[in-house]
């Protein structure tokens, strides 16, 4: 987390966590939130639109009956688990007209590192620190 405190995740009681901060699920979509934000105001700002409002709602379905294999838990595949569908919605206000500022959420998004990463399938290890 560079200089900054660890996040503190934890998963709800029915998967075995004690539910006593964000599941690391909820901290995705707060990550896409949180680039999908940034980028608005990037671009809001890049066209010289002043926003005075910038409110993202973010859900997701998550596949995850697995849990994560534990417990005697059906086999699963990947893709059935995992975001399986997201919706974001935004609000946003500002001194432009909707359509102007629709398109600043549309270049955003086409533009935002996390939801690329979450669209597109990428190369992906893990492996034992040496």
């Amino acid at each position: 987390m560079g200089d900054h405190e660890p996040v503190v995740v934890d998963e709800p009681l029915h998967l075995f966590g004690e539910n006593t901060a964000p599941a690391p699920g909820e901290i995705a979509l707060s990550a896409l939130g949180g680039c999908l934000a940034v980028g608005i105001t990037a671009v809001a700002t890049w066209k010289q639109v002043k926003l005075s409002k910038l409110e993202l709602f973010l859900e997701g379905d998550i596949g995850n009956p697995a849990a994560w294999g534990a417990g005697g838990a059906l086999e699963k595949t990947p893709p059935e688990m995992g975001f399986q569908a997201i919706r974001v919605r935004v609000v946003v206000e500002g001194d432009a007209t909707r359509e102007t500022l629709d398109e600043i959420v549309r270049h955003a998004n086409y533009y935002s590192p996390v939801a690329n990463t979450m669209r597109n399938p990428i190369p992906f290890s893990i492996a034992m620190a040496e």
